[in-house]
């Protein structure tokens, strides 16, 4: 999924990040572990956290993809009534409107209208009236609360057809678990696209609720 994003703003907004999957210094949301599934699968119990997020819309999903990237790294790069910049964290948040984002909620990625929203989640040191106003009307600044959420690591690939797969095989194992989906699924990427397929860090999630 990164493929889109343009070269010349992946170089600064993972400029610490290697090919070998290590993203230095790079924070990523807080979260305990409630309960392990197996097969790679694990509900999560993430804390409160604000994220910068935004929807474009095109007849070319890539293209809304990279745009949608761009408009929130420029927020995070000083396009913002302070001129502040913001850390980079770990990991882009992305997904199609209108089938699996709400825009306070996670989110899925898959093919479709080509409308995309996409989401930085915030260092943990910002409060929403310590984070500087976006300039770019698009970009909007959202707090999402306490979340339990099923997730499946995987590795490789980072496509469409990858994510989706990934995702149906999250939803098929819950349905014999103690949990239940109650939410949208949602797509974390955490590499850059120069990362070796086979050490790249993807997510799919979904929210659950006990049975």
């Amino acid at each position: 999924m990164l493929e889109f994003i343009g070269q010349s703003l992946t170089l600064i907004a993972f400029g610490l990040a290697s090919p070998f999957g290590v993203n230095a210094g790079i924070e990523e949301p807080k979260y305990q572990v409630v309960q392990k599934l197996g097969d790679g699968i694990e509900v999560r119990e993430y804390e409160s956290r604000i994220a910068a997020e935004t929807t474009m819309s095109s007849a070319d999903p890539d293209r809304a993809r990279s745009e949608g990237f761009g408009v929130i790294a420029r927020y995070i790069f000083g396009a913002n009534q302070k001129k502040q910049s913001i850390a980079m964290t770990a990991p882009v948040e992305m997904a199609q409107v209108g089938t699996a984002i709400a825009m306070t909620t996670p989110v899925e990625v898959q093919n479709g209208t080509g409308a995309m929203a996409m989401r930085f989640f915030m260092p943990a040191s910002y409060r929403m009236d310590s984070l500087p106003t976006p300039t770019d009307s698009r970009v909007r600044l959202v707090e999402l609360p306490r979340t339990r959420q099923a997730v499946l690591h995987f590795t490789g690939s980072t496509s469409d057809v990858a994510i989706a797969g990934k995702t149906r095989q999250l939803l098929e194992a819950l349905k014999t678990s103690p949990w239940n989906a109650v939410g949208p699924t949602s797509a974390y990427l955490y590499n850059p696209p120069w990362t070796l397929p086979l050490l790249r860090r993807n997510e799919v999630m979904v929210a659950v609720a006990a049975r």
